[in-house]
């Protein structure tokens, strides 16, 4: 949290019709440079259809523990998946600004040495990288459940699959861990054919996608326990556990209560016997709407539901910031009490129904979504697409990619930084951040605070 604040960011592009390769941005978001809040580099794929979602570093502070094996590693490699193509991208940012792809995996080496399908979310751990897959084998993912497959940190080949015993484990999404207590916790979106092509409405209404989190024995590769939310809390996403290795908890976003179209956040903890729980700590309610000013999807249900699709945890484990991609809206909890989040800040923009424009005055498409904090907890980053097809669905027209920042205040409040705004080239779309040296989604500790 001391080091010097980030000077650059890496963002996503993504091409939503596959006519132009994604590619990756580098944003200047240091406030003295004459280029603040613009695209000062990039890098342009070789091939188009990738569709770029989730990415992460071979390395991060994890890498500095006796435990890794791996102390000599740097911060250097970006690991980008296409979730759609199963391809994957190594790209070197040593020198940022001179960025380039250092190797390219394609698709049959991923199905031939894991048959797993759809990389997602990326994390460097004991053995190397983890890549957590949301499809399995077979043209549409359905041969098999997805998993986690670990590649090598040094020469980028595929090592193989995670999973020794995986219990009652069937769908995948999200995953992290606490690397000295020796656990992983996993979460669950849908199979390919529930997600490829947009939100199936049938399968939402009758529970069908992922409402399990699923707990590990990390270095045992076996699940050792699993906590069903209710079959009603549809799509539990992101994982975010404390920092803090002593702290043995941490959160999930749940995307829709098809009950009553809330969005919710779990808190999860270790009891001292080893056993996990979980329990709803906070609840978002939907905002009524006319039927004529929604999407088809849901004009039946008169109401715009928040959809949280991202949560980010401050590196002090205070704060929790909740995206609500469906109502426009940044919420900021003080989380101190991880059993009682309470609400500290918030910023309105975008959204279904409400469409607020930012403070500079420019109409900001879709809703917040994928969010990235800095270590110093100081500055809050979002981007505004989700997927796609469900861009699509939820956004009818393409409403353009954007990245804002949010300044945080000493006891917490969020203010949008008016001359922060970022502008991407046109026909793409922007999703995950990662920030200059670390951030709060990437980094895990194998040390306490004091």
């Amino acid at each position: 949290m001391q080091a010097p604040p980030e000077k650059l960011a890496f963002t996503l592009m993504l091409s939503p019709d596959g006519s132009q390769p994604d590619g990756l941005a580098i944003v200047d978001v240091d406030p003295s440079s004459k280029t603040y809040s613009q695209i000062v580099h990039q890098v342009i794929m070789p091939n188009t259809g990738d569709e770029f979602h989730h990415f992460g570093w071979n390395a991060c502070s994890s890498a500095l523990s006796p435990l890794s094996g791996h102390a000599f590693l740097e911060r250097r490699y970006l690991i980008i998946p296409g979730i759609r193509s199963s391809r994957i991208y190594v790209v070197d940012v040593k020198e940022p600004r001179k960025a380039k792809i250092h190797k390219i995996i394609e698709p049959e080496e991923v199905f031939a040495k894991t048959g797993y399908s759809r990389p997602h979310t990326i994390h460097c751990g004991p053995e190397g990288i983890y890549v957590s897959t949301l499809g399995g084998g077979g043209k549409d993912g359905t041969d098999g459940p997805p998993g986690i497959f670990i590649m090598d940190c040094e020469t980028f080949d595929i090592i193989g699959r995670y999973e020794m015993d995986r219990g009652l484990q069937d769908k995948h999404y999200d995953f992290w861990w606490n690397l000295p207590r020796n656990y992983m916790v996993s979460s669950e979106w849908g199979i390919p054919p529930q997600f490829e092509n947009g939100l199936v409405p049938e399968d939402l209404l009758s529970n069908k996608y992922g409402h399990s989190i699923h707990f590990w024995d990390l270095r045992g590769r076996r699940n050792i326990q699993t906590i069903d939310l209710g079959e009603n809390h549809q799509m539990a996403l992101e994982i975010r556990p404390a920092h803090d290795p002593v702290k043995e908890y941490g959160f999930c976003g749940v995307v829709v209560d098809t009950t009553n179209l809330e969005g919710s956040i779990w808190t999860w903890w270790r009891n001292k016997d080893g056993t996990f729980e979980a329990k709803k700590t906070a609840t978002i309610p939907p905002q009524p709407a006319k039927a004529e000013d929604l999407p088809d999807l849901l004009k039946g249900f008169e109401a715009v539901p928040p959809l949280v699709t991202d949560i980010d945890l401050s590196l002090n484990d205070r704060f929790l910031y909740v995206s609500c991609w469906g109502t426009g809206e940044m919420l900021q909890y003080d989380v101190t009490d991880p059993m009682k989040p309470e609400l500290a800040g918030k910023v309105e923009l975008g959204g279904i129904v409400s469409r607020t424009k930012h403070p500079n005055g420019r109409d900001f498409g879709y809703g917040p979504q994928m969010v990235e904090i800095s270590r110093d907890g100081k500055r809050v980053y979002w981007t505004n697409s989700l997927y796609s097809t469900w861009d699509d669905q939820f956004y009818p027209g393409d409403r353009g990619a954007a990245m804002v920042m949010a300044e945080v205040g000493e006891t917490g409040g969020l203010t949008l930084a008016e001359d922060f705004w970022v502008d991407f080239p046109k026909g793409y779309r922007s999703h995950q951040i990662r920030l200059e040296g670390g951030d709060c989604s990437t980094d895990s500790f194998c040390y306490p605070s004091v």
